[in-house]
C-alpha cells in the first residue's frame, strides 16, 4: 500500500468527491440488498465526522449512456441515509449547473449523492472533459469502489488528473491489503481454491498463483478440461477443447501442487436455465459414464480438500466447486465454505475473491465467519492475475 489513504487527507471544510460502488438491486423504488452500501459506511462516516462536505458518485445498472428512470440514484440516497443516520440529499444530474449548485450548497458534515454516472456515455469512455467536470465539483478525491478499480473510467481514473490529491477509502484499502497480503506475503501453507466453469477465465490466475501457492485445489467445470488432459473420459461434461494442451502443460509444470477432484457427482440430464437435473450419482473421476455430465465435486474430494484447508494459514477462494445455483449440485461448494469458516476459526486468513464465490459464501450464511469477502469479482480476478488496476494506479502515492 504505497497510496494515500483517506486518513492522510486534511478534509475539514473541503468538498470531497468519493467514488463508491452503489450498484445495488432496486425493485419498485426500494433497495433490495444494502451490502454494498454498508461496505462504504466507514469511509463516509470518517469524512462526515472530520467535517468534510461529502459528494458521493456511483453507477447503477447498465443504462447504456442514457437516463433510465428505474436506475436513478434517489432511492439509493434514501437507503444510505438510513444506514448513515443522517439525510443524504440527491440531485438529478452528476455534472452541470444543478450538480454544481447542490455541491456548493453543502455545509460541513453534509452528504450529497450525484445522479447515475453511466447516464453519460463519457463515463465509461473515460472522456477527459467529463472527468474534468466531475472534478470541478470537489477539492479532493477518494476512491472506495474496488469493484470498478479494474476499469479506467472518468470517475475512477480520468478524474485523478484534475484534483490535487487522490486517496483510497477504507474499503479499497482493506481489499488491497487482504488480496495483496495473500499474493505477496502469505502466511504458509498458502492454499488457493479455484473453481468456476472455464479454464480460459482463470488461466492468468493459475499461472500467476502457481509459483506462490503451496497447493492449488481445482474444482468446478474447469476440472473436466484437466481430466481430459490426463486422458480420462469425461462423458458430456463441460470441456474447453482448445485448452486441453494448456491444462496438460500446467499439470506438468505444477508437480504435486495442483490437486484435482477424485470423484464427482454426475447426471444424465442437465438444464441450467430451468434449474433441472436428471438422475444423479457419485462416481470416481476415472469412471464418468458416456452421456453423463459432471456437475459437482464428490464427497471424497470434499474430504481431501477440507483436510488440506485445515492445515492452511492463508486461503484464497475464487469460483464454486459445482453448479451451486441448483440445490442438488451445491453440496461441495457449501461444504468447502464450512471448511473455510473452520479454518478461519483456527487462525487462518481466508479471502473470498468476489463474484460467484462471494454469492456462495453469502448463500451459505458464512460471510461473517471468514476473514474477508471481496466486493469486486472482476477487480479481484485481475489483481490476482498480477495486472495493474487503473483505479488504484491513478491514486496519489503516499
Amino acid at each position: 500500500m504505497n497510496k494515500l489513504t483517506v486518513k492522510d487527507l486534511s478534509v475539514a471544510g473541503k468538498r470531497v468527491l468519493v467514488r463508491v460502488d452503489f450498484n445495488v438491486p432496486i425493485k419498485d423504488g426500494i433497495v433490495e440488498n444494502d451490502k454494498r452500501l454498508r461496505a462504504s459506511l466507514p469511509t463516509v462516516q470518517h469524512l462526515v465526522n472530520a467535517g468534510a462536505r461529502v459528494i458521493l458518485m456511483s453507477h447503477l445498472g447498465r443504462p447504456k449512456g442514457k437516463a433510465v428512470d428505474s436506475m436513478r440514484m434517489a432511492p439509493v440516497a434514501a437507503a444510505f441515509g438510513k444506514l448513515l443516520g443522517k439525510e443524504v440529499s440527491s440531485v438529478s444530474e452528476c455534472i452541470g449547473e444543478s450538480a454544481k449548485k447542490a455541491a456548493n450548497a453543502l455545509k460541513n458534515g453534509e452528504v450529497l449523492l450525484l445522479e447515475n454516472l453511466r447516464f453519460h456515455p463519457e463515463e465509461e469512455a473515460n472522456d477527459a472533459s467529463f472527468a474534468k467536470e466531475l472534478a470541478s465539483l470537489g477539492d479532493l478525491y477518494v476512491n472506495d469502489a474496488f469493484g470498478t478499480a479494474h476499469r479506467a473510467h472518468a470517475s475512477t481514473e480520468g478524474i485523478t488528473h484534475h484534483v490535487k490529491q487522490s486517496a483510497c477509502g477504507f474499503l479499497m484499502q482493506k481489499e488491497l491489503e487482504y488480496l495483496g497480503g495473500a499474493v505477496n506475503n502469505p502466511k504458509r501453507p498458502f492454499v488457493a481454491i479455484l473453481g468456476g466453469s472455464k479454464v480460459s477465465s482463470k488461466i492468468d490466475v493459475i499461472q500467476s498463483l502457481l509459483p506462490k501457492v503451496d497447493k492449488l485445489l481445482i474444482g468446478g467445470g474447469m476440472a473436466y478440461t484437466f481430466y481430459k488432459a490426463q486422458g480420462l473420459a469425461i462423458g458430456t461434461s463441460l470441456c474447453e477443447e482448445d485448452k486441453v494442451a494448456l491444462a496438460k502443460e500446467l499439470l506438468a509444470k505444477a508437480g504435486d501442487k495442483i490437486v484435482l477432484p477424485v470423484d464427482c457427482v454426475v447426471s444424465d440430464a442437465f438444464d441450467f436455465d430451468q434449474r433441472r437435473v436428471g438422475t444423479l450419482k457419485t462416481v470416481s473421476a476415472k469412471e464418468i459414464p458416456d452421456g453423463w455430465s459432471g456437475l459437482d465435486a464428490g464427497p471424497e474430494t470434499v474430504r481431501i480438500f477440507a483436510e488440506i484447508l485445515a492445515g492452511a494459514k492463508t486461503v484464497l477462494w475464487n469460483g464454486p466447486l459445482g453448479v451451486f445455483e441448483i440445490k442438488e449440485t451445491a453440496a461441495a461448494t457449501f461444504k468447502i465454505a464450512d471448511a473455510l469458516a473452520l479454518a478461519t476459526k483456527n487462525g487462518a486468513t481466508t479471502i473470498i475473491g468476489g463474484g460467484d464465490s462471494a454469492a456462495a459464501i453469502e448463500k451459505a450464511g458464512l460471510e461473517d465467519r471468514v476473514s474477508h469477502v471481496s466486493t469486486g469479482g472482476g477487480a479481484s480476478l485481475e489483481f490476482l492475475e498480477g495486472k495493474e488496476l487503473p483505479g488504484v494506479n491513478a491514486l496519489s502515492n503516499s
